[in-house]
């Protein structure tokens, strides 16, 4: 067992210095744990401030590059240190990243729960906030991509290839 800095004994899981749990086992393309010492895909470091156009950049050529649940960590970084009044966006983006995610690796009911929840937060947001191209996002285009996706999830037998339906966030091909 390990210790926190204050003395309080822990699981033997990878901590931060903080105390905090810190997975440090690599990870594959969709995320998910490798075995120590195996190669992994480099993770994407956390807590990174940038423009909302860089977090847009970044992520969307993870998501070309089949890395959705990289994509999701850029997301989910600007949900956190973005303005309150994007907040939302940001989360609904990264639930389209993390369903597509869980589409890529199989989970049917995670999938399609997660495209058609990120798909209502992103719809929700754009309606209130009077904007549908923030940033040069298609939110209507990615609303229409997700609930697309979750009936094509839903209605297979396969898991989806994470390249081949990864969305275009400008709308463009």
């Amino acid at each position: 067992m390990a210790t926190t800095p204050s003395g309080r004994q822990t699981d033997a899981r990878d901590r931060d210095s903080e105390g905090r749990a810190r997975n440090a086992r690599p990870r594959d393309g969709l995320g998910r744990p490798l075995p120590y010492g195996a190669d992994g895909v480099a993770r994407q470091p956390e807590g990174v401030v940038r423009t909302p156009e860089q977090s847009v950049a970044e992520a969307q050529q993870l998501l070309d590059a089949g890395k959705p649940f990289h994509a999701h960590e850029v997301f989910e970084d600007a949900w956190k240190t973005g303005p309150q009044e994007e907040r939302a966006l940001w989360r609904g983006l990264a639930q389209l990243a993390v369903g597509l995610t869980h589409s890529a690796r199989g989970n049917v009911t995670g999938g399609a729960r997660l495209l058609r929840r990120g798909a209502g937060a992103v719809e929700e947001w754009a309606s209130g906030a009077g904007r549908q191209r923030p940033y040069g996002m298609d939110l209507a285009g990615l609303v229409a991509w997700a609930r697309e996706l979750a009936g094509v999830v839903e209605e297979g037998d396969e898991t989806v290839d994470a390249r081949a339906w990864a969305p275009r966030l400008s709308g463009r091909s």
